[in-house]
């Protein structure tokens, strides 16, 4: 058996190296050249049955029996090459990818996941197999993208993100379904807002399609590394940054979209734990007028120093107050905040210096739905020692209880176990139907087969 593995490798590989040799020999025109070059960087084995929807490259799907190899000439390789039997594990360990069972109540079959402790997940960056980048100048349209091996990138030290901040970012996740598919979230709403927020910075941006594709893409060319279900999820980021060389002050000439992807647990070390917080009345995150609706990446570096102060003091991050009065509920370092005074829920307004969360808009959406009455204005800080519970949401939190607040040293407590009555409502209903556990009604999710 193991000699029989051995010898379909070594056929595989003498006929992409015949394949390759042919291509040098033969005068190239450019396209022949990208063809060459794509399948020296990736020597991906197609499908037998060849359905994927990727723009450029066709990845192995869970059923799919042929192996990804890296072009290096490894020992194992250098050992077919000569003809040399392997064992089975060694025969394993030429390909990245790892057999496991993923089970369920309602299902049970054998998928490609990456060998990782998946209880262990937390919200830290893992290392996956493929990043996605498209191009475009300014005033132009943004090019169809491409996948390539993830790794770092070379920028020039005068490129426009670098010198002058010219930089958005997005954040959405996928699940993985216990049928084995798998869903994205909303990803339409990550498009607009990266429009909305590439207008503010003076920066094109891809079309929704074009975004929408370019995630469906780099999830399901990194798909070994969603998490099964109910052990986290794989978080997306895209980047839109300013790469093009710019001195003065100015627009950078050329722009890259970047999507890289990295599965993740809870964001907060609690994990639905409460959390504290801890009120912040003389830094501010925003500013009328500046950027802080939109997710550019200043906005985080401006949170860093109030955080790690509070992070110090034992507090699980900062809530921020407007700049102007300094007595309005902003929003947490990177989610909304929400408060909860009998059937009223209540959160701040967005008019400039608030981000507008997805996961903000769907569960006002989903609360409402509940039965919930939902007002989003002017939330003074006062307000929060006489509310029944406080919480908040994101894309990397989803919805996190807060168990205590502390406003100029003065704490107030919400039930420091966890989840409170409101809260666990409505955090059930949206991460069911973000796992695809219960019909969406709301035609939010999108999914990858």
């Amino acid at each position: 058996m193991e000699s029989s593995h051995a010898q379909s490798f070594l056929l595989f590989f003498q006929r992409h190296a015949f394949a390759l040799r042919l291509q040098r020999k033969r005068p190239q025109t450019r396209p022949q050249m990208e063809s060459a070059a794509l399948l020296h960087n990736y020597l991906l084995v197609p499908s037998r049955n060849s359905s994927s929807s990727s723009p450029l490259l066709h990845l192995p799907s869970s059923s799919d029996r042929s192996l990804h190899f890296s072009p290096s000439p490894s020992s194992l390789s250098l050992k077919l090459l000569k003809g040399e039997s392997l064992s089975s594990n060694a025969l394993q360990a030429v390909s990245p990818f790892r057999r496991h069972a993923v089970v369920s109540d309602t299902y049970s079959e054998t998928t490609e996941l990456a060998d990782i402790d998946w209880d262990s997940l937390g919200f830290a960056y893992v290392p996956t197999d493929y990043m996605y980048t498209m191009k475009c100048v300014r005033g132009g349209s943004f090019s169809k993208g491409e996948l390539q091996r993830f790794g770092n990138i070379e920028l020039n030290p005068s490129a426009g993100v670098l010198n002058y901040g010219q930089g958005l970012f997005e954040g959405l996740k996928a699940y993985r379904k216990v049928d084995g598919n798998i869903l994205l979230f909303r990803p339409e709403e990550n498009a607009l807002r990266m429009k909305i927020g590439a207008e503010r910075m003076c920066m094109p941006s891809p079309t929704v399609e074009q975004f929408v594709e370019a995630v469906k893409a780099t999830v399901l060319a990194n798909k070994r590394w969603v998490p099964p279900p109910g052990k986290g999820s794989l978080y997306i980021r895209p980047l839109l940054m300013g790469t093009g060389t710019v001195l003065g002050v100015a627009p950078a000439p050329e722009y890259t979209l970047l999507i890289y992807v990295s599965p993740v647990g809870n964001y907060f070390k609690e994990g639905v734990a409460a959390i504290n917080l801890v009120v912040e009345h003389e830094l501010h995150r925003a500013t009328p007028g500046g950027t802080g609706g939109v997710k550019t990446i200043g906005n985080y570096a401006a949170v860093l120093k109030a955080q790690s102060i509070a992070k110090a003091k034992g507090y699980s991050d900062v809530l921020y107050l407007d700049c102007v009065h300094k007595k309005y509920l902003e929003e947490v370092s990177s989610c909304n905040i929400f408060v909860v005074k009998d059937n009223v829920i209540s959160t701040p307004s967005i008019k400039g210096t608030i981000l507008p969360g997805i996961t903000r808009k769907s569960i006002i959406d989903v609360a409402r739905s509940q039965g919930f009455q939902v007002e989003e204005r002017l939330v003074a800080v006062d307000e929060l020692f006489d509310a029944d519970e406080v919480f908040c949401t994101g894309t990397a939190v989803v919805v996190s209880p807060v168990g205590s607040i502390t406003y100029k040293g003065k704490r107030v407590s919400y039930g420091e176990g966890g989840f409170g009555a409101v809260s666990q409502q409505l955090y059930t209903v949206l991460t069911r139907l973000q796992m695809g556990l219960i019909e969406d009604k709301m035609n939010w999710t999108v999914e990858l087969k």
